[in-house]
This record gives C-alpha cells, structure tokens and sequence, in this order.
C-alpha cells in the first residue's frame, strides 16, 4: 500500500472516531444511555491510538508502547480503588494530565526548533498557556478536595496580581510568536508564568466554586488539545479537543447560571467563608431522634430527599436507597430533588444515586422539582447546605445571595441530617437549619439513615 493510500485510510479512521466521540458525548447527556456513550468514547480513543502508529513516519514505538502500558495501568488500578467520594478529585487530576500532556506537546514542538506557519505558532503558543494554566490550577483544585490544602489562600491586591500576570505572559507568548524560533529561557519564562498563574487563579477559590472551577479547567484542557492537534496535523486532537471544550464551556456556563454568578465573579470574587457577608440568623437548631424522623416519613404522603456531599462522604446512598424502598412500600411517593453544583463536581449526586440503583424516573433537577416541595410533607437534606439556604432567595448581604436554591424550606416538615452543627464547605451560616418546621438529625448520614431504616422496619411489623 502505497503512502498516499495509508495516509487516506488514517484520515478515514479519524473522521470515524470524530464522529464517535460526538455520539458518545450526545449519549453522556442522558444517565439512562451514559455507560453507553462512555463505551463508543473509549473505544474512539481506543481507535485514535492504533490508527496513529500507522502514520507515516512514526518512530520510539518503544516509548509510545511503554507510556501507553504504564498509563494504563496505574488509571485501571485507580479507577478500581478510588472511592466514590474521592471521584471528583481524581477528575480534577485527570484533567490535569491532558492539559499538561498539551503543554508538553507544545514545550517540544519549541525545543526542536522545527518551522511552522505563523498561524501554527500562535495556536501553539495558545495552546501551552491554556494546557498550563489548566495543570496548574487542576492539581490546586486536586489538593483542595483531597483536603492537602484546608484554605482558599488570596493574596494582597489579587485581582491585580492575576491581571499582571496575564499580562506579562500574554507579552512573552507575543514574542515567541514573532521570534518565530524563540530563546530557550523566553520559553521557559513563559512556562513557568504560565503555571504560576494557574495557582494564583485557583488557589483562592473556594469550596462553593469548585464545581464551576473544574468544568471550566477541563474546558481549557480540551481547548489546548486541539489547538495543539491543528498545530501536528492530528485531525483526532483536533475533534477531540473542540468537542471536549465545547461541552466544557457549555457545562460551566450552566453551572454558573445555576449558582446565579457570572464565571468572571467565580474567578475574581470566589465564595470563602473567611470574609462572608450576611445579616445574623435568629433562633436555635432544633433536635429530632431517629424515631420522630422515621415516624414523619413513614406517615407522610410525599417525600423530597435532597442528596448532598455528606452523603458522598459517609458512602449512604445505599442506605437511602434501602430506606426510600422501605417508604414506598408503605405507600409514602417518595422523589430526590438534585441542585446542578450538589457535592464537588458536575452530576457527582447523580452518580452516586446511580451506582445504588436509584431509578432515573425518581431522580428530579431544580427545575422539574422545586414546585412540589410545597406539596411534600417533608424534605429530607442529606449533607447538603447551600444549595437549600433560603437566604440566598432573601438576604441581599449574602455572598449566595441570587443563586437558585431547592425550596426545601417550602414543604410542611424538614429533616436536616448533618454530622455537626458547623457552617458548610463554603462557610456561609444556613438559615434553613434555624426554620421553624426543621429538625436536625445529628451523626453520618450512614448511622442516621440506618437508624431510620430500623424504625421503620418496626412500624411496618
């Protein structure tokens, strides 16, 4: 076969797994065809891997083969150990990877030297920043949900330490593109601003953001991939990148509409519990014992549970799924109410509930659901805090202030279970907890939900 017609039969193959990579993605967007779009997308990438070692002029089979057997065997293994509730941060590091796999691709196409249009240089170049900045602010992103890094740190004058740096890689990435062949310690220089700039955007950033932050950073990874794919060649880079960081834009611009903030205010004016606004709430927490909780539900004609990240921490949804059975067959309608940026990542409630086998048909987002709270005898939080504060909806002090919340507040009776009576992940106080018609049922939503489980069971007999 002659050079022309492998090249043609390579060029085929990719536009195959384009268009792989696109249905995959379309079925992601529904839990009940997700496995099978993940499936089409593996073996995309499956695919894009062989057919590259057939391209003309590959070398170091050794070295692909060596990478491809290491990588994948430390991602098989840490998918099989990784616990649901570390799930987002391995995300946030996967990420990572890519991005810092693009700016290595860019870092060598700089070291050799070779000659590329201006075009390609600039893309190039554009490529090394965002692939960067996405490893950088990825790995923060990893250390602050592995709890490595307990605090959002800020600088003094942040926003002007980030818009300088901006600037001053924007200058050094303008003069590589014009030096066309730059100095090494210009690129250098431009790595290492790049990288520290990737911190210093994220590491103020806190826990009510992390969601928007790293849908945002795998945006910028896919961007970096494909304009590192138009920079070789690679059709596959190319498809793969835009696809990724289309979705990704799209995904953040949700979530940012979902909490109410614009991505510029996620950026430079992140929640943190450390210099939170809010007028003082009035009244006391009011405890309920697992029997009172299990009665309220048992009795109930409808039931909302909302799911948060103390679920996810205490691995209940086996539990809650085991208890919502045991109300139905006591006649109880029983629903779970899921807010866009529950728990640490996007989807990450309906993951879990998935993995317990929560029927899709019960599983409701803030808009499907958040008429009906008023018609529930009672919303039952798991773990969850902002996304549930009325004061978002009241207090214009609030650093939540405008972000659409579930109505929990709305329905007859709340029971609120939660391991202590501190503020949550974003350190805003929630006034829900203080309400007239809510209980607080206080341990792991594991204990607490078996708890219930129990008097139920003994209700029933």
């Amino acid at each position: 076969m002659t050079g022309g017609a492998i090249k043609s039969l390579i060029d085929a193959s990719y536009l195959v797994v384009a268009i792989l990579f696109i249905l995959g993605l379309k079925a992601m967007s529904s839990p009940v065809t997700a496995k099978k779009g993940i499936q089409w997308a593996g073996i995309a990438m499956v695919a894009a891997t062989v057919v590259t070692f057939f391209w003309p002029g590959m070398q170091n089979f050794g070295w692909m083969i060596s990478a491809i057997v290491v990588g994948a065997s430390v991602a098989w293994w840490a998918g099989k150990v990784v616990k649901m509730t570390d799930m987002p941060q391995m995300v946030a590091i996967y990420n990572g990877m890519g991005g810092g796999a693009a700016a290595a691709i860019a870092a060598l196409e700089f070291a050799r030297g070779q000659e590329h249009s201006a075009i390609a240089t600039a893309l190039a170049t554009i490529g090394a920043l965002i692939g960067s900045v996405a490893f950088s602010g990825s790995c923060i992103a990893f250390a602050k949900l592995q709890g490595i890094m307990k605090k959002a740190w800020r600088l003094p004058a942040q926003n002007a330490v980030n818009v300088l740096l901006a600037l001053l890689v924007v200058a050094l990435g303008v003069m590589m593109v014009s030096a066309g062949h730059p100095q090494p310690k210009l690129v250098i220089a431009f790595f290492v601003l790049s990288l520290v700039l990737g911190v210093v955007l994220t590491t103020p950033i806190g826990g009510a953001d992390m969601p928007v932050v790293i849908s945002l950073l795998n945006a910028f990874t896919g961007l970096a991939v494909g304009f590192e794919g138009y920079v070789l060649g690679n059709p596959s880079l190319i498809v793969a990148g835009i696809v990724v960081g289309a979705s990704g834009t799209l995904l953040t611009q949700l979530m940012a509409k979902a909490m109410n903030r614009p991505i510029s205010n996620v950026l430079f004016t992140p929640i943190t519990g450390e210099a939170q606004g809010g007028a003082a709430i009035e009244g006391s927490m009011k405890e309920v014992g697992g029997l009172d909780a299990a009665a309220m539900m048992r009795y109930a004609q409808k039931v909302i549970i909302i799911p948060g990240y103390g679920m996810a921490v205490a691995g209940a949804q086996h539990k809650v799924w085991e208890m919502t059975k045991l109300l139905q067959e006591a006649g109880v309608e029983v629903k779970f109410a899921i807010h866009p940026v529950a728990g640490r990542m996007p989807g990450h409630m309906n993951v879990l509930l998935a993995e317990a086998g929560v029927p899709y048909d019960i599983i409701f987002d803030l808009e499907e659901i958040n008429e009906e709270f008023s018609q529930a005898d009672v919303a039952l939080v798991i773990g969850a805090n902002d996304v549930v504060n009325p004061v978002a909806r009241t207090d214009k002090s609030s650093p939540i202030y405008g972000m659409p919340i579930l109505n929990a507040d709305h329905a007859q009776n709340v029971i609120v279970i939660k391991r202590g009576k501190g503020a949550g992940y974003s350190g805003v106080e929630n006034a829900l907890f203080y309400g007239e018609n809510t209980r607080m049922l206080y341990g792991s939503a594991q204990q607490a939900v078996a708890d219930i489980i129990t008097h139920v069971k003994a209700m029933a007999g």
